[in-house]
């Protein structure tokens, strides 16, 4: 079933220049790149990308570091794209996600973990809205 998602290449992979790295793995898998634009998002923006977690203990330290410089947003397409990108993606925590994937390779943090994708199609569909509302 084909799928689009939204995959966020947080400012560590931006900052640490692994940007086309991380990006060649999704391609490669064969997903297909349908919207992309490097910004920078405000307090804002965060809260309502990650409003299930505003009032959690961890936010603050995660709305602090992902509005703390550039970021790449996308839209990807594919065969069960939210699924792919989670995989590729490896565990939250990059202590503990599988070698091979993208946190797995490059994170040894729970919070600058580089990456996220969307946990279902009906996140993605409300995440896509909010960082391409044209789409």
């Amino acid at each position: 079933m084909t799928q689009r998602t939204l995959l966020l290449l947080k400012p560590d992979t931006v900052r640490r220049r692994l940007v086309g790295q991380v990006l060649a793995r999704f391609e490669q898998k064969g997903l297909t790149i349908v919207a992309m634009e490097q910004r920078t998002i405000t307090v804002e923006q965060a809260d309502r990308h990650y409003a299930e977690h505003v009032e959690r203990d961890f936010y603050p330290p995660l709305r602090d570091f992902v509005t703390s410089g550039p970021l790449v947003a996308l839209v990807v397409e594919g065969d069960e794209a939210v699924d792919v990108v989670r995989a590729l993606n490896g565990a939250t925590d990059g202590r503990k996600a599988a070698p091979g994937t993208v946190r797995g390779d490059w994170s040894l943090s729970n919070r600058e973990n580089l990456v996220h994708g969307s946990d279902s199609p009906e996140s993605a569909t409300r995440e896509i809205a909010i960082w391409f509302p044209d789409l």
